[in-house]
């Protein structure tokens, strides 16, 4: 195999570099702070993010980017979409000019309305096609653990797409290729506002049939926007779409579905973020979401609501009530 760096040490950065010294390569993992790569190379943890969870001894980390990205064949980008701009800036001239680029990044710019693959193209002034997207129901807590799961990672060069198929390819991380990398995109960062109206349901009290229904007709304005963007149908249908939607909207590991269900227990946005050390990217998320359906004349009602209450004020209950006085529609519409 080859040379892996993993540039972020988050939970989900963590066990992807896991996983892929499981699968034979040697990985790097860059740590903005020092503490934190010491700790992966002395004592095999990272216990603020993965607590109890054993890394492999052969994961090696670094509070160096540079080192971290030499001679690396494939580097895997697992910062906040927040700042990324910023760390690019910072290290992306390190990246060695033949590097496949994974992107991990679940968000979009507010102000640009940008996706993380189009960022990180941007930043680094690269063909866009460089970049794969990785994206399926993979609770990091879970995958670092070694439990049984899957992926999609997506690229119109299936060759790229293919090279990070065998990056991570563990024998319990099982990884399918796709060349829709804008479904598999739109459907990483529209599951994680859903999962907060998911989330808001479950702390409101609602039963199971009302979790059910957000949940499905989430997938159906996934659907909608990813398709009015560019992407496959059948790309929704699958491990990026209803497999991570069903994974982030019923766990309690989400950390979007459990900002919605704190909302929906009336606690305020702004105390609920500061508790938190890791970033649920469905808040701000939601209204750039919002921004592109408004601009491809899509109807996405929950996103819509989700926006309404992280970003104007209102109280969760008005988002139910909303969503059931909606006039009648057929099921199955705009696409």
């Amino acid at each position: 195999m080859g040379q892996v760096a993993v540039m972020g040490s988050g939970s989900w950065g963590t066990a992807f570099a896991a996983m892929a010294v499981d699968a034979g390569e040697q990985v790097t993992i860059w740590s903005r702070r020092s503490e934190v790569a010491r700790e992966i190379n002395e004592q095999h943890t990272n216990a603020g993010y993965l607590p109890e969870v054993d890394l492999p001894a052969g994961l090696g980390a670094t509070d160096d980017p540079e080192a971290a990205l030499h001679g690396a064949e494939v580097v895997v980008l697992a910062v906040p979409s927040v700042g990324i701009e910023e760390q690019l800036g910072s290290w992306g001239g390190a990246i060695p000019a033949d590097a496949t680029l994974v992107s991990l990044i679940k968000g979009v710019d507010v102000d640009t309305l940008r996706f993380g693959s189009q960022i990180v193209a941007e930043g680094l002034d690269c063909d866009p096609d460089r970049v794969v997207v990785v994206s399926g129901p993979n609770l990091a807590r879970e995958c670092a653990a070694r439990l049984p799961a899957a992926t999609v990672a997506a690229s119109p060069e299936l060759w790229r797409a293919e090279r990070v198929q065998a990056a991570v390819m563990a024998p319990y991380f099982r990884v399918y290729t796709n060349e829709d990398k804008v479904g598999v995109e739109v459907a990483g960062a529209v599951k994680n506002v859903i999962a907060i109206a998911a989330g808001m349901a479950h702390g409101m009290g609602y039963g199971d049939n009302t979790k059910a229904a957000v949940l499905t007709r989430g997938l159906a304005e996934m659907t909608r926007l990813g398709v009015a963007l560019g992407g496959q149908p059948l790309t929704f249908g699958g491990l990026a779409g209803v497999g991570d939607l069903a994974a982030t909207c019923t766990s309690p590991q989400s950390r979007n579905r459990t900002v919605g269900e704190r909302l929906g227990r009336g606690e305020a946005l702004a105390d609920i973020i500061d508790s938190m050390n890791m970033v649920a990217e469905g808040v701000k998320s939601s209204r750039a979401l919002l921004g592109l359906a408004e601009r491809a004349g899509v109807e996405m009602p929950i996103t819509q609501g989700v926006v309404a209450v992280c970003h104007a004020g209102h109280d969760p209950r008005e988002l139910v009530g909303l969503l059931m006085s909606r006039e009648a529609k057929p099921e199955i519409y705009g696409l």
